[in-house]
């Protein structure tokens, strides 16, 4: 058992739990599901069929071709955005199907 240190935060706490069980990309990819709305705002969203998180992955099927494209030629603006979003570099690349 890991000690704690008493002047620890319960976040740092927790992230340390979290990383030391294996858990931290499982919580970064709900998180990163759970900003899509947020960030890419109530259009994007609505024309959106599915976010998913696979171990940094990130697969978005979207309902049009020409919204594929637009994520697609900004993917690595996504990216940027969705782990700011987050805190942390959850995203490690992105798929963006149709």
């Amino acid at each position: 058992m890991t000690l704690v240190n008493p002047a620890a935060s319960i976040s740092d706490v927790l992230v340390d739990y979290l990383r030391e069980n294996g858990l931290e990309q499982d919580v970064l990819d709900v998180q990163i599901e759970e900003a899509w709305p947020r960030v890419m705002g109530d259009t994007v969203t609505r024309l959106t069929r599915s976010v998913e998180m696979k171990n940094g992955l990130l697969i978005v099927h979207v309902n049009s071709a020409a919204l594929k494209t637009q994520l697609f030629e900004n993917r690595f603006e996504l990216v940027r955005k969705l782990n700011e979003a987050v805190g942390a570099p959850a995203i490690r690349d992105c798929r963006i199907l149709g």
